[in-house]
């Protein structure tokens, strides 16, 4: 039996767990569960959210939960999650970096900050390096896109 203590810092990394079968593996975690497999309310990943489409690098997801809860972390590097609420209406967009981390969302259905909807959040934590009213030329790109394929595909799935 081969036992592989891997060690984490801060928010963790991912880790490649790849390995045979026979291979027994403990995690030691950083702060907020980084590659543990394990969320911070105790889930497993991929049990907090079900995909309903993807375009390309952009899945779009609902919390399992009924709510509209944004993802923080993901086990696929540079992956970009768009959120829909009860009435399956795109809330959230947001994006992951190379480690599976959060780092920017941008809201589009919600509340408005500073008076503007889109709005975007950067940092891992919703407000850890400021709001910013409005979109950058190639984010309003990007919403935009998302929106208009999540409506054709939405016709197609009758939600």
């Amino acid at each position: 039996m081969v036992v592989n203590l891997q060690f984490l810092g801060g928010r963790g990394s991912s880790s490649g767990l790849g390995g045979s079968s026979g291979d027994q593996r403990r995690h030691l975690m950083g702060g907020r569960g980084a590659s543990s497999g394990i969320s911070d309310s105790g889930k497993r990943y991929g049990t907090e959210y079900k995909t309903i489409a993807q375009f390309g690098n952009v899945k779009v997801v609902r919390a399992n939960d009924g709510g509209a809860k944004a993802p923080m972390e993901t086990m696929t590097p540079g992956r970009v999650y768009a959120t829909v609420d009860k009435f399956n209406d795109i809330k959230y967009i947001t994006f992951h970096d190379a480690e599976g981390e959060r780092v920017k969302q941008i809201d589009v259905k919600g509340k408005k900050h500073n008076g503007a909807l889109p709005h975007t959040h950067n940092g891992y934590e919703h407000d850890e390096y400021g709001t910013y009213p409005g979109l950058s030329g190639k984010d309003e790109k990007l919403v935009n896109n998302v929106l208009q394929q999540w409506e054709r595909k939405r016709k197609k799935l009758n939600l």
